[in-house]
């Protein structure tokens, strides 16, 4: 029986691997082999954000959003850490891409070397995204050339220096622990740099890292990224309903009294839909309900009457705002706010925000 397409979930694919494994490389061949599709891709590379932003959206796809920076379809997270900061940054960013899920066919998700796939992939069970989106997989990228030699990575020395420049981090595994926790999260393992190797070498490194994966994990070889879009997207293993039973290092930090809380276990998200709005009393209603409520995060767009559209963005006590775009002729104007938070009194919140509507 063929699922309706207002019925289906969006396949997000998640995107594992060190700095330099070469997952921004694969990433751009798969959105240039993949005309037809419409991709969102959220960006989590500390450090290196506008450099790895500014390349996939060059990926020359006229379908891919990549390619259009003005509908927002490159996510910039901002810390190196997903695990760490998930309410703060990733969830809030899913819940934008659920929100115009009829204009999206596929999600990428390009983690950080230092994010831990394991947590990434639990928030899709969180009940606002497990309704529309599903991890088709997860695929640990591994610099074939870096694990021949004995190293994970090519640099090791620049990993070390990325871990201590990130601030998010709460742990702090070995780099074989990382590797491991990415290696057991992982339905597909890409070997890059396979044209740095010769055939002795490729038979070491697949016999290597099939010893440390489980027997049902394929392991492919690429070279410059290159890869068969089809091998690597749409597989709809659904990877969220099995990740409670994959044990890391990770959930061994938590046993030894190294704990850090993910908060996507419990914290609330509303959406708020408005009218046309006075911008000013919108933002002293926001600014009231902020210190009133646990409200972590607000995000959303705001029709004040302009031909163009606000963008409004709230963390903390801060509000900024800015025009964006013009309407575009197909689009009706409306405010629409995503609210996270804890606690969330949503009659009181709405009633509150309501007052700014003219």
């Amino acid at each position: 029986m063929t699922t309706p397409a207002s019925l289906a979930r969006i396949p997000a694919t998640v995107v594992t691997g060190f700095l330099g494994s070469g997952k921004t490389t694969l990433l751009s061949h798969l959105i240039r082999q993949s005309p037809d599709k419409r991709i969102a891709v959220i960006v989590n590379e500390f450090g290196e954000l506008d450099v790895d932003a500014e390349l996939l959206r060059c990926c020359q796809n006229e379908q891919c959003e990549a390619g259009q920076p003005e509908q927002g379809s490159i996510y910039e997270l901002a810390n190196g850490c997903i695990c760490c900061t998930v309410e703060e940054e990733f969830l809030p960013v899913m819940l934008e891409l659920v929100q115009r899920r009829d204009s999206i066919d596929h999600i990428l998700i390009e983690t950080s070397g230092l994010a831990l796939p394991k947590p990434l992939v639990q928030a899709f069970n969180w009940p606002e995204i497990k309704r529309f989106c599903t991890v088709d997989s997860v695929i640990t990228v591994v610099d074939g050339a870096a694990f021949a030699a004995g190293k994970v990575a090519t640099s090791e020395e620049r990993i070390a220096a990325q871990r201590a420049a990130d601030t998010s981090l709460d742990h702090d595994p070995s780099l074989e622990e990382l590797l491991d926790d990415q290696l057991g999260a992982a339905d597909l393992v890409v070997i890059t740099k396979s044209d740095l190797l010769d055939a002795p070498q490729r038979q070491q490194v697949e016999a290597q890292l099939k010893a440390r994966l489980a027997d049902s994990v394929k392991v492919m070889f690429v070279s410059q990224g290159e890869c068969d879009p089809a091998a690597l997207t749409g597989l709809g293993l659904e990877t969220e309903a099995r990740i409670e039973a994959i044990h890391s290092h990770h959930d061994d930090h938590h046993a030894e009294g190294r704990d850090h809380h993910h908060a996507h276990d419990d914290f609330d998200n509303l959406v708020v839909h408005l009218k046309e709005v006075d911008p000013d009393t919108l933002s002293r209603q926001l600014a009231q309900l902020i210190r009133e409520q646990q409200i972590y995060r607000v995000k959303g767009f705001v029709d004040s009457g302009k031909p163009m559209r606000q963008v409004i963005h709230a963390v903390g006590a801060r509000i900024d705002h800015y025009f964006d775009r013009r309407w575009q002729a197909q689009e009706t104007p409306a405010t629409r706010l995503v609210i996270i938070g804890r606690a969330l009194d949503r009659g009181l919140i709405e009633d509150a925000l309501k007052r700014a509507e003219r």
